[in-house]
């Protein structure tokens, strides 16, 4: 194994001058520098973490603490930590990925309890967040990928839900739609108040009152078959209705499945929307389902560069009010004009 001796040796300098230029402990002239990186890139040297981490109480290393998914990870999520893995390989630092357990909060106490890390980016942040309590009492620096319901002082990047809501509207009432409906996330989502599916709901009511638009909610669906009987459902207690906005991506195999037992075609007798999914994945569908794909990979690149702020010696305050990015409105085969006006023949 190449060490610390063995490139100090090739540049002809003292060890110490060898630590203090990969370590960056104090000013070594450029010179030498230039010499010392250059030898230990030939030799391979790679620098061990918890020393270095002694000398400058920095190892460069972060947490991204998620819940994981009993489904596993999609497309779309792995995007977030893709984004956030590149920013803070650009900026020098590592990010471990960490998985939520049957104890989150055991698991994270655990994790800032070892001094490997420099801070942690929160992932799936639910309105009251007991990883953020945590945290703040242990006086660890953190970020968030999403928001508590008062996230006035932290360091959050986070989906411009309002515009979301206002887009997914604008969409349907260009279309002509006046009658449309949203199926959501399952109560089971609901119950640890995970931000996104509550203000999902939230803001797509509010843009359809606002529009005065004859909306219908209330119906949740994870899985094709919870997606096929939620828009029967729908459809039987609402008739009316000529579009549906759906959040789940494996949810809307269902309700595809449903429009065609009824003997009814997307979008000519009803137009689809899928809400917070990649176009990559929209695109699978026949025909393609028009998306409000969310800002993954800046998210998670802008949570990752937040974070890595903090550890700086003249680090400012969190930026007023986070930052809200856009989705991105993306057209696809499952958008058209209501059929009639009124409820379906």
């Amino acid at each position: 194994m190449i060490s610390l001796r063995d490139v100090a040796m090739r540049a002809n300098v003292a060890v110490s001058t060898a630590s203090a230029a990969l370590n960056g402990t104090r000013p070594v002239a450029a010179e030498t520098k230039r010499r010392i990186e250059s030898a230990a890139q030939e030799l391979g040297y790679r620098p061990n973490v918890l020393a270095r981490g002694l000398v400058s109480k920095r190892t460069r290393i972060l947490a991204l603490h998620y819940p994981a998914p009993a489904s596993g990870f999609g497309l779309t999520e792995m995007q977030f930590a893709t984004g956030a893995a590149a920013a803070a390989s650009e900026l020098g630092y590592h990010l471990l990925l960490s998985p939520e357990n049957a104890d989150p909060l055991e698991e994270l106490r655990y994790l800032t309890g070892t001094g490997l890390l420099d801070g942690v980016l929160l992932m799936e942040v639910r309105l009251d967040d007991e990883r953020v309590e945590l945290l703040t009492g242990e006086n660890v620096p953190f970020a968030l990928i999403g928001r508590t319901r008062r996230p006035e002082k932290l360091w959050f990047a986070d989906i411009d839900f309002g515009r979301l809501g206002a887009d997914v509207v604008g969409h349907l009432t260009g279309l002509g739609h006046r009658a449309i409906a949203f199926i959501n996330h399952t109560s089971a989502a609901y119950a640890g108040e995970y931000g996104p599916v509550v203000r999902i709901g939230q803001e797509i009511a509010a843009s359809a009152k606002e529009a005065g638009l004859s909306y219908a909610d209330g119906f949740g669906a994870d899985t094709a078959e919870q997606g096929r009987a939620a828009l029967h459902a729908l459809l039987e207690s609402h008739p009316e209705t000529t579009a549906v906005a759906v959040s789940s991506d494996q949810a809307v195999v269902g309700v595809l499945e449903a429009v065609e037992e009824r003997g009814w075609h997307v979008p000519a007798d009803l137009t689809v929307v899928l809400v917070l999914t990649s176009a990559q994945v929209a695109a699978m569908f026949r025909p393609q389902i028009t998306t409000l794909e969310p800002p993954s990979l800046e998210l998670g690149r802008r949570g990752a560069q937040m974070l890595i702020e903090q550890l700086s010696d003249d680090a400012a305050g969190p930026p007023d009010g986070g930052e809200l990015v856009p989705c991105r409105l993306v057209i696809g085969g499952s958008s058209a004009a209501p059929r009639t006006k009124g409820a379906h023949a």
